[in-house]
């Protein structure tokens, strides 16, 4: 998987839009961070010039037993260790997985959205 194949997945949900919010940031890691929202809330981003893992909202409950299960799942790159993870795209995480991950991200952040908000991305 490359940067345009990722890029085009997360864009593929529904009401979901990307930015590139660090522009300002002391990094220049940081200043090429690809985030990825649904409404205003983000469920996923990626580096687009390394393109070396994704961070990815995820169950608190699964975080453990993903770290256990992979060497390429980590605690939540520059996010609360207890809700997000980082997930290495060369390690021994395959791509369908990931992209499992990234679905549930999604799912998790959707299912946050107040009422209003759900109704808003059920009319996009």
């Amino acid at each position: 998987m490359n940067i345009e194949e990722f890029r085009t997945y997360c864009l593929s949900f529904k009401g979901v839009h990307d930015k590139m919010p660090f522009e300002k940031a002391a990094s220049e890691y940081d200043r090429n961070l690809l985030v990825f929202y649904v409404l205003d809330k983000w469920f996923c981003f990626v580096n687009i010039d390394v393109f070396d893992f994704c961070t990815i909202k995820c169950d608190a409950e699964q975080i453990e037993e993903l770290q256990d299960r992979y060497e390429g799942v980590k605690p939540g790159y520059h996010m609360n260790k207890k809700h997000w993870i980082s997930v290495y795209f060369d390690k021994d995480v395959p791509d369908k997985t990931i992209k499992g991950f990234v679905k549930r991200s999604y799912e998790t952040v959707v299912s946050s959205l107040s009422k209003q908000e759900r109704e808003t991305l059920q009319a996009m």
